[in-house]
């Protein structure tokens, strides 16, 4: 793996991620202050229905054709219709659907939100086969600049709408605005487009990989959307609204760092399939990367969750405290979990992706089930209970694909996970000291910074070093550059 390249595709992942998480994010909290936790409530539950439709339109059709070494003109045309004739059929079955989905929730209001919220389905499938065609030459500066504009665009109609007092359509409406600009930002970026051309052998040539790959995504997708299906129906839609904030934080970090690295190591681990000892250090430093990234992230996000909320949110949020607590322990785990699946799909093994859903499923539902009839928070700890479990059986079949085993897996994340907890240990007192929220949390981020760099400097961190190194060679390439040019 080039590390120049493998780190100038990481760099725009992240920042196509995270930038345009942050400005989602900001956009959020004003939408948050003028709606209330009902219109929150509700937009979560119709879009549990749209992200689980959404996994048969996107996962195993764009997947398949990143994993293809050789996919020509050919296999993007086949897959492109075939997505986009999915994802018609399925808005279709959401369309009829959505007045018995109403009335299940005892909410009218859905059955209109369901159908117009649905039409972002086409545009995810059209969307899913850009991204591909990016992904398989490593563009990632073209995701990074369509996705930025279209949070952007997206965020000034959804306050606008908001402020209009349009309710729970102002989140709609940005929804839906947010994927049609990225998708027409993209057309203009990228060269590519679809050829009147199909073939049927291609088309399940490519799905007899990618069928597997959307059953697994399916069924993790189905079983976390679940929680939110069965909140919803047990409790009051702020309770919901409440849960999805207090999962809002975690994710913003822990997600948009996974999903950068994983995206961009995808294209690189499928290139190496066939080298089962490369494959092994492409992972094994990806994860000693991310969990150096991700460890301290989310344990001092737990630590500082109330200033947080109530800086950002207001009081009228606080309820969301304990669940994002209980969140940020499950992100941190989920690092582990999606890296071993990654190594699953790049192999090509996506039987044993799917087998391995099969056998996490059952354990999830059995967990959720006792812990809805507890409270809403009882769901959140049991979240944090299942990636701890999922993350032990994801690593047993790759101690067979490339031969990382329990121990390797533990031993790179040791270090890390270790200097976290005693980095949060040692900040948690500060929250005790009669301060305002806003010095509170500033003093805790510099202890907890200062902390953590110094003793991975002073440790001789492997993962500090090689970022480290890599900021230092492009800074000094950026001091050339400008040299040169005065």
């Amino acid at each position: 793996m080039n590390r120049e390249n493998f780190f100038s595709g990481f760099v725009w992942k992240f920042l196509e991620q995270i930038i345009s998480q942050i400005v989602s994010f900001t956009i959020s909290i004003v939408l948050a202050r003028l709606l209330t936790p009902h219109d929150y409530g509700v937009v979560a539950l119709v879009n549990v229905f749209i992200v689980i439709a959404g996994v048969f339109v996107t996962s195993g059709f764009s997947t398949s054709l990143i994993q293809k070494k050789d996919a020509d003109e050919l296999d993007f045309s086949t897959i492109f219709y075939c997505s986009l004739a999915l994802a018609c059929i399925i808005y279709l079955i959401l369309f009829v659907s959505a007045p018995f989905i109403a009335n299940f929730y005892h909410n009218m209001q859905l059955s209109l939100v369901v159908r117009v919220f649905g039409l972002t389905l086409p545009i995810l499938a059209v969307n899913s086969i850009q991204q591909a065609q990016v992904a398989r030459h490593l563009a990632f500066k073209k995701i990074f600049f369509s996705t930025t504009v279209a949070t952007v665009i997206s965020g000034i109609f959804g306050i606008a709408f908001a402020l209009m007092d349009f309710g729970v359509w102002a989140l709609v409406f940005q929804y839906l605005i947010s994927n049609i600009a990225s998708m027409f930002v993209l057309f203009v970026q990228i060269s590519w487009r679809p050829k009147l051309m199909f073939s049927l052998k291609r088309a399940k040539s490519l799905m007899s990989y990618g069928w597997k790959v959307m059953a697994a995504d399916f069924l993790g997708t189905f079983f976390a959307q679940l929680r939110s299906l069965v909140i919803g129906r047990f409790y009051a839609p702020s309770a919901l609204a409440f849960y999805n904030r207090g999962q809002q934080f975690p994710n913003l970090l822990s997600n948009n760092i996974d999903t950068t690295i994983s995206s961009v190591l995808f294209p690189y681990m499928s290139q190496a399939a066939d080298d089962p000892k490369k494959m092994k250090e492409i992972v094994r430093r990806s994860l000693r990367i991310s969990s150096y990234i991700i460890m301290p992230l989310m344990l001092g996000l737990m630590v500082t969750s109330k200033p947080i909320i109530i800086l950002l949110l207001t009081s009228k949020w606080i309820d969301a405290v304990p669940y994002m607590q209980w969140l940020c322990i499950a992100s941190a785990l989920s690092i582990i979990t999606n890296t071993n699946l990654q190594v699953m799909r790049a192999s090509g093994r996506s039987d044993i992706l799917l087998r391995i859903e099969l056998i996490k499923k059952p354990v999830y539902l059995l967990l959720l089930l006792i812990s809805i009839k507890i409270s809403v928070l009882a769901v959140a700890i049991t979240m944090a209970i299942y990636s701890l479990y999922a993350a032990i059986v994801n690593i047993r079949p790759n101690q067979r694909i490339i031969g990382y085993s329990y121990r390797e897996q533990l031993r790179d994340i040791a270090p890390s996970l270790i200097l976290s907890i005693v980095m949060a240990i040692i900040i948690w007192p500060i929250s005790l000291i009669t301060l305002p929220a806003f010095d509170t949390l500033i003093i805790q981020i510099i202890c907890g910074a200062v902390f953590y760099l110094l003793c991975s400097y002073l440790l001789g961190f492997e993962a500090f070093k090689y970022l480290n190194d890599f900021l230092i060679t492009k800074i000094k390439g950026t001091n050339e550059v400008d040299k040169n040019e005065s």
